[in-house]
């Protein structure tokens, strides 16, 4: 596949900047696996994903998965499908339960994480985790997507190197739409292209 073909109707000037570029997901549902799926036709050239569940059928209403990847590992199913994309991405899947200690280590090389858990305890640990390993790199948050409409709530709000995406009032409880999810795992997507593209970020070799 020539890439040149792939990428021409991208923004100029922005894929080389991208193509030498690292980004980790933590959590490979919704936002995870359509933030992923943006970014490489983006034309990011690096992806560290991670994630220890496999794809069930009521994750197909809002995640990046087929009929096909049920009962697959959902870093392998996604891996799949952003070569599918674009074969000459390179995916780095780590398919276990993530906790504290593991991010210096496996996301060393990710000049910006996104976050994507479901649970509100999961995501306040990977945040104070990410900016205790890596606190000049940026982390992109997603918080209150759940429901359906009102897409003037879902805002962007920044505190230093977080970055919060979505109305932060909304809850599991209201179910989740397709459309909701996606709008904000793109919002996501598309500040960490923005802050790559503008060179923002500064990685030190650690």
């Amino acid at each position: 596949m020539n890439n040149e073909n792939l990428f021409k109707r991208n923004v100029p000037g922005t894929l080389p900047i991208l193509q030498r570029s690292t980004v980790g997901i933590a959590g490979c549902g919704g936002v995870g696996s359509n933030a992923a799926v943006a970014l490489v036709r983006a034309g990011i050239g690096r992806l560290i994903i991670a994630d220890n569940d496999v794809v069930e059928e009521s994750n197909l209403n809002r995640q990046y998965y087929f009929q096909s990847d049920i009962g697959k590992a959902k870093v392998e199913a996604l891996n799949q499908h952003v070569g599918n994309i674009n074969p000459r991405i390179i995916c780095d899947t780590v398919s276990k339960r993530l906790e504290p200690d593991d991010i210096s280590k496996l996301f060393a090389d990710a000049e910006i994480m996104i976050e994507a858990f479901d649970r509100a305890e999961s995501k306040a640990w990977l945040i104070e985790a990410w900016c205790m390993a890596f606190p000049e790199r940026p982390i992109i948050c997603a918080s209150g997507l759940s429901g359906i409409g009102n897409t003037e709530g879902l805002t962007v709000k920044q505190t230093g190197n977080i970055y919060m995406v979505g109305d932060g009032e909304t809850d599991m409880s209201m179910g989740l739409c397709s459309a909701r999810v996606a709008i904000v795992a793109n919002m996501q997507a598309n500040i960490a292209l923005e802050l790559l593209v503008k060179k923002k970020i500064v990685v030190y070799s650690r």
